[in-house]
């Protein structure tokens, strides 16, 4: 009896093994399917770090249990993986940022700001989460802002966020799209910078996407010039029940069929939707004839076909000089890096910083880059 119940626990933990690994190599195959066709098969991006997680759990188990030939499906899995391993881990030892730049240097940020929170003048406590927001802008000393979800308005009752960004922070210069969202109200993506901004244009998604846009601008230091993009592509567009519903199923409160259907339904359409922006923005960057930097929130992670098509082969900043998983969206899981800085080979990353304050629902990105003499 007690050999069957052994040799009964090997083979479910053998098989369960067998099934994950299957999962996991499925997961690592995401980013060459497009969703457009493969919308099923996308959803386990998302699971990819947890599967990763349970292949080398069980390769540790069957290493201490003495059973090395068995630990053989996990060590495979992990070779077949690394691909997508080495976008979802970055190695380097952490270190301080400095910022102190160093001449020649090109200072980067890229940060959703959510609006700056607040819509409306006030003058309660609730104005000072904007307040600090352009204070941690301010101290960064960038030379490029690229914001995502920023908003400003012509009402006076309501908050002009350019005027003070360029004329307190320093950024003359700025390229923005003045698309009304409402009244007198314009919430896009912008570029802001302290060099002459020499050109510029802007491409706005097809429907049925959101109506976000993607922005470029030429801009000249010195004798060189660059072009810098910023976008924000298709969010899930969670709204409050959607997060009650996501932490009724972490808290185990309530079934995960009930709960889960809607929150399927708005992944799968985001994540079939940002593959058509993502393969716009492609062709577009492919296309620049300068050396290119790239910021963006493409609301999703780095095991995704929105990451591996707009990276292509530009340089990721974080995996540059970052290290661990870089989270930069504060809400639902750790797992979740969604903002990135991309810059091409043409330059060298300098430094990386991920400045984790819960002031917008993102956190903001800084990288020091250098053209390549």
């Amino acid at each position: 009896m007690a050999i069957n119940l052994r040799l009964f626990t090997k083979r479910f933990f053998l098989y369960t093994n067998i099934a994950v690994v299957i999962v996991f190599l499925l997961s690592c195959l995401v980013p060459f399917l497009h969703p457009q066709k493969w919308w099923f098969i996308s959803f386990l991006g998302l699971a990819f770090p947890f599967l990763l997680f349970f292949v080398i759990l069980f390769l540790v188990a069957w290493l201490i249990l003495l059973k090395p030939r068995y630990s053989i499906i996990s060590g495979i899995a992990l070779l077949l993986g690394i691909k997508s391993m080495l976008v979802f881990f970055a190695f380097h030892t952490p270190h301080a940022f400095s910022y102190k730049k160093e001449p020649g240097t090109l200072r980067i940020v890229s940060w959703n700001v959510a609006r700056f929170i607040e819509l409306k003048r006030n003058t309660n406590a609730g104005s000072e989460k904007r307040l600090k927001m352009l204070e941690l802008l301010k101290k960064q000393d960038a030379d490029i802002l690229c914001l995502q979800e920023f908003h400003t308005s012509t009402i006076p009752e309501f908050y002009d966020n350019i005027t003070p960004i360029q004329q307190d922070l320093g950024y003359p210069y700025f390229y923005f799209s003045f698309d009304a969202d409402g009244d007198n109200h314009y919430y896009s993506s912008i570029i802001f910078s302290r060099y002459p901004i020499v050109d510029s244009g802007r491409i706005r998604y097809p429907r049925p996407t959101l109506p976000d846009v993607l922005l470029q601008a030429d801009i000249k230091v010195n004798a060189d010039t660059f072009s810098i993009y910023t976008t924000h592509l298709q969010s899930n567009q969670f709204g409050k029940k959607d997060y009650e519903q996501l932490g009724k199923i972490k808290s185990g409160e309530d079934s995960l069929v009930s709960n889960s259907k809607s929150i399927l339904s708005k992944i799968k359409k985001g994540v079939s939707y940002r593959s058509i922006q993502a393969d716009i923005v492609d062709e577009v960057l492919d296309n620049s004839p300068h050396p290119v930097i790239f910021c963006a929130d493409l609301n999703d992670v780095p095991n995704s076909y929105a990451y591996f098509t707009v990276k292509g082969d530009m340089q990721d900043a974080f995996l540059k000089k970052g290290f661990g998983i870089g989270r930069t969206f504060a809400a639902i899981s750790p797992t979740l890096r969604i903002d990135y800085i991309f810059a091409d080979q043409r330059f060298r990353v300098k430094q990386f910083n991920r400045i984790v304050k819960n002031l917008s629902d993102h956190y903001m990105l800084v990288t020091d880059l250098e053209l390549k003499k």
